[in-house]
């Protein structure tokens, strides 16, 4: 008789988890036991969609728009895609390579199981969004690292990419603004990427998720590049520039051979997304109120404030991200493992935020934190580290120097 644990399929253990996820648990066990905890380990905007994308969405539903939709999404959303990334981002996609789905994870999943095959290699960036590696892993592919190193300020290195490919390398991913960097890549470094691509005959997973959070500059996407159009997938969604992170809506753009690969493989998963909530997109997609660009213009201002506030903090120094809402933070001179730093950070001074070791080997001596949260909190939370930053000052003492007199 099978042991219970062979029932499960082997591919899920070679999935991992998220780290934010792990903090924010253990974030709420303490706020279950009457601590106050700040919350700065989530990506999560404190923003709510404009009321006219609620009243969109209820007035779809009066409207009886709570049926099964088209598998690919509603027509009137994705040609609005179409439209928003044309303005948006000053690029010309057909409405027919759009495919909506229930969030960005679900459509970077399944782009990856629509090119990734057994032995495949995916270069990736390092640090990153966890799941990149995670879902490679579990798909037979193999995920292959390269660097984003703050002496670079945490551009890709284009040699050091060029010589990790093989024959076996199919697919580059990229992700600008990062996560959890706030890397913008540079247009040089992206030309280069794009003749890699190119030259290699690689299949480009571009995510775009933060595109619109950016702080100063025009964004270009990777498919802007001559002859990228036909090998790139576009990531993206409505959690992180429209505040709808519980709206669970994302999209991919594809060149048609891989759309077809994606619209069947949501045939085969989610079969459609909900319909009333593909119309309240629509509006937010429209954007006519200004909501979008209101929250950027409030995020550069927290961002200014929370990374002044964190450079004073003894052994941190944080290099100012371009986009995103993420500051990520060195802390090797504190003498501690950055574990170390978010357990006395959370344990000690009730702020949660993440251990860079969770986004990647390169990011072991980082923490990222959130500054999507408001001013007030985010002058807290400094407050809060400033003092427990005494306790991690005091255990990195020499043990020859303690208990002597200064």
């Amino acid at each position: 008789m099978r042991s219970k644990s062979s029932w499960i399929a082997s591919r899920v253990g070679k999935l991992s988890g998220e780290g934010a996820l792990a903090v924010f648990a253990r974030a709420h066990e303490l706020e279950s036991e009457g601590r106050s905890i700040i919350h700065l380990e989530l990506g999560e905007p404190d923003f709510h969609p404009g009321p006219e994308v609620v009243q969109a969405a209820k007035d779809a539903l009066d409207a009886g728009k709570d049926r099964y939709a088209a598998v690919a999404g509603v027509p009137v959303l994705r040609q609005a895609i179409a439209d928003y990334l044309h303005r948006t981002r000053n690029v010309n996609v057909d409405a027919s390579h759009v495919i909506v789905g229930p969030g960005c994870k679900i459509m970077l999943f399944l782009a990856l199981m629509a090119v990734v095959d057994e032995g495949d290699e995916v270069l990736y960036p390092n640090p990153c969004f966890p799941a990149y590696a995670s879902v490679t892993r579990g798909l037979g592919g193999v995920p292959v690292p390269f660097s984003l190193l703050e002496r670079n300020r945490f551009q890709p290195d284009l040699d050091e990419i060029a010589a990790l490919i093989t024959p076996r390398t199919k697919v580059l991913m990229t992700n600008s603004p990062s996560n959890p960097t706030g890397t913008v890549y540079k247009d040089e470094v992206q030309r280069g990427l794009a003749d890699l691509a190119i030259k290699h005959d690689l299949v480009v997973l571009s995510d775009e998720i933060y595109a619109r959070i950016i702080y100063g500059g025009t964004y270009k996407s990777m498919i802007s590049y001559p002859g990228m159009a036909e090998r790139t997938v576009i990531i993206d969604g409505f959690s992180k520039s429209f505040g709808m992170t519980g709206w669970r809506l994302g999209f991919a753009v594809a060149p048609p051979q891989v759309f077809s690969a994606l619209h069947m493989l949501a045939i085969n998963s989610f079969t459609c997304v909900n319909e009333f909530a593909q119309y309240g997109a629509v509006q937010a997609l429209e954007d006519r109120a200004g909501t979008t660009p209101r929250m950027v213009q409030e995020f550069a201002r927290r961002r200014e404030q929370f990374i002044a506030g964190l450079n004073r903090i003894p052994g941190f120094h944080c290099i100012p991200p371009e986009g995103a809402f993420y500051a990520w933070v060195n802390i090797s001179d504190t003498g501690l493992s950055a574990e170390q730093v978010c357990h006395i950070m959370l344990e000690e001074g009730g702020v949660a935020a993440n251990p860079g070791a969770a986004f990647g080997s390169a990011g072991k001596d980082f923490v990222r934190f959130s500054f999507a949260s408001s001013s007030a909190l985010l002058q807290q939370a400094v407050e809060r580290i400033q003092k427990v930053s005494s306790a991690w000052s005091a255990r990195t003492r020499k043990p020859e120097l303690a208990g002597k007199p200064s």
